[in-house]
């Protein structure tokens, strides 16, 4: 995703021996379209739905020089609905949900150099950077592995993170976040831990959590291989509920039930030029989710436009039901 630079400053500390230099940058993505989520009807789709490609949203992230190969910085993120333009966060949900704040996706600062990065705040966890190594939609709204195993319970964002990540070693990197009981209110502290990697034609990620509402541990591995114009991925998958939004996820006293969800999945994408299609199926081992095991499928096409622009349909079948979208996404 190409990024605009806006402001470009230059500023000389007061000692005059250093030069510091800051920026900030704006970003975003805009997608909409129409498509049909079961049960409802064929309609307009602004970014923040099941079949759009990704979540329309709106970025600053600023960067300054501290020398000596360190950097500090932040990062802004809001979620947007081109519906209507309010403040929309893709929570999985099959039309996405408000969430009450505009910076819904990230709202942290950083510092980094060579020996790596800390950042606190509200960010992406390492399972989600995890998956995204390797799933072949780019972890799209309509991903059958994002959509299936519901990012292994940890989610795609975490607030009141503490979190390192790894320097960059030959494509291989690790990430871990901590949140403390103290900030969910549950009994147990949170943790996250990341290792993905991506060289050449290899891409491959793992991730172990101990999730926001549950205590029970939670993995998952996959790898894509790329053989120029195709590419292969598979996974599996081992993930934890506390059942509450679930008919059966409550015991006789009323008290919350560990359920699970495992199942592993395998791909394939192929490119024709400008156009791509992807066929991704997930088969469940065991799920005390729904009714039963599921296999569930994806078929996605694309045609660029440009680097930035391009055009999409889905097809995901999804727990016994079946949804369709088609739109259109601008990065800038």
């Amino acid at each position: 995703m190409m990024k605009k630079t806006l402001i470009a400053l230059a500023a000389v500390s007061a000692c005059g021996a250093a030069v510091a230099q800051s920026s900030v940058t704006l970003y975003g993505i805009a997608d909409a379209g129409v498509g049909r989520i079961k049960p409802g009807k064929t309609e307009f789709t602004g970014g923040n739905t099941l079949v759009n490609n990704t979540p329309s949203r709106i970025g600053l992230k600023g960067v300054e020089d501290l020398g000596g190969g360190n950097v500090a910085g932040f990062t802004f993120e809001a979620g947007l609905s081109l519906d209507d333009g309010s403040n929309v966060e893709f929570d999985g949900s099959p039309f996405g949900a408000s969430s009450g704040r505009f910076w819904d996706r990230d709202a942290n600062v950083f510092f980094g150099g060579g020996w790596g990065t800390v950042k606190l705040g509200r960010q992406v966890t390492p399972t989600h950077i995890a998956e995204f190594a390797y799933d072949l939609t780019g972890l799209a709204n309509y991903s059958v592995v994002r959509n299936s195993y519901a990012a292994i319970g940890m989610g795609p964002w975490a607030d009141s993170a503490f979190a390192y990540i790894t320097p960059n070693m030959s494509g291989l990197q690790a990430a871990v976040a901590f949140v403390s009981k103290n900030d969910t209110g549950l009994r147990k502290n949170a943790w996250d831990l990341g290792v993905w990697y991506h060289n050449g034609p290899i891409a491959a990620g793992l991730s172990v959590n101990k999730g926001l509402d549950h205590g029970k541990t939670n993995y998952q591995l996959g790898a894509k291989y790329d053989f120029g114009n195709f590419a292969l991925a598979a996974s599996y998958h081992n993930a934890t509920t506390d059942g509450v939004a679930l008919p059966h996820g409550m015991d006789a006293l009323g008290r919350a039930v560990e359920l699970r969800r495992r199942g592993f999945s395998i791909g394939g994408q192929a490119k024709f030029g400008a156009f791509s299609v992807v066929l991704d199926v997930a088969r469940d081992t065991k799920n005390e989710w729904g009714a039963k095991k599921y296999t569930n499928a994806l078929l996605e096409g694309k045609y660029s436009l440009s680097k930035r622009t391009f055009f999409y349909g889905d097809v995901l079948r999804l727990d016994g039901q079946t949804h369709w979208g088609l739109g259109i996404q601008h990065n800038f």
